[in-house]
């Protein structure tokens, strides 16, 4: 045992009017500093096992997105051998020239398997004129945008409710942060335009505000109290989107 300095300890008895004065040199000093010191000790195992888990979990929010593999590549259980040709996606070769409404084409993991484990996807955006990707998020990636023919009018809202908007030319790249909501909207009534969007997960996933919102079968007196209108718009809303 560390030795223990000659000083005195003063100490209120629960039973007893006023304190009593413990000296150093005797067996109560000595219990009572062992049962304080141990009980410090327990509270600072307890700060530092609570530090280390908190940390641990910001980490692993930090680290969350696609699962990192411990192989080359993931290779897909009903298929028995590889070649080349599982490395190569070509459903990018048949776009349309001029489609009539806004289109995406993905090639994520779900398109092309190569691309599980890989922690990479693209998408290609067409746009015919006036015609907008609704409002719409990403809850696994980020999305790199580049713009290759027309112009694009893109925007972001972040958690502080501010507003990000550019308006885009052929050549230029915008960023849309991870989980924040987003459009992009072709305002020039007479040309195309076409972008190509990068992701840093295999499955970014997309959660469209318009479709989730009024096409999931919420009930009408929640949404109509959500937004402050009536039954009868919502409905409205709903039947839209159905039509599409």
């Amino acid at each position: 045992m560390n030795s223990i300095n000659s000083t005195a300890l003063r100490v209120q008895a629960p039973h007893r009017a006023h304190s009593v004065v413990l000296s150093s040199d005797t067996p109560e000093f000595t219990r009572l500093y062992i049962k304080f010191s141990t009980m410090a000790s327990r509270i600072s195992t307890l700060k530092f096992v609570f530090v280390l888990l908190s940390s641990f979990a910001i980490a692993q929010m930090a680290l969350a997105g696609d699962a990192d593999i411990t192989s080359d590549f993931l290779v897909p259980p009903d298929l028995n051998t590889i070649d080349e040709n599982f490395f190569t996606f070509t459903g990018i070769r048949s776009l349309a020239d001029s489609p009539t409404n806004f289109t995406v084409t993905k090639a994520s993991m779900v398109e092309f398997p190569a691309l599980n484990g890989q922690s990479v996807s693209y998408a290609v955006l067409q746009f015919p004129a006036g015609s907008t990707n609704a409002p719409h998020t990403h809850p696994r990636s980020a999305e790199l945008l580049f713009l290759t023919a027309g112009s694009l009018q893109v925007g972001f809202v972040d958690t502080s409710n501010k507003l990000f908007t550019q308006t885009l030319q052929a050549g230029d790249m915008f960023v849309f942060p991870k989980g924040l909501v987003h459009f992009q909207y072709n305002a020039d009534a007479n040309n195309r335009a076409v972008a190509v969007s990068a992701f840093g997960s295999a499955n970014a996933g997309t959660v469209s505000l318009p479709k989730t919102l009024f096409a999931t079968n919420i009930d009408d007196d929640i949404l109509a109290k959500s937004f402050k209108t009536d039954v009868a718009t919502v409905q409205a809303l709903k039947s839209g989107l159905a039509s599409k």
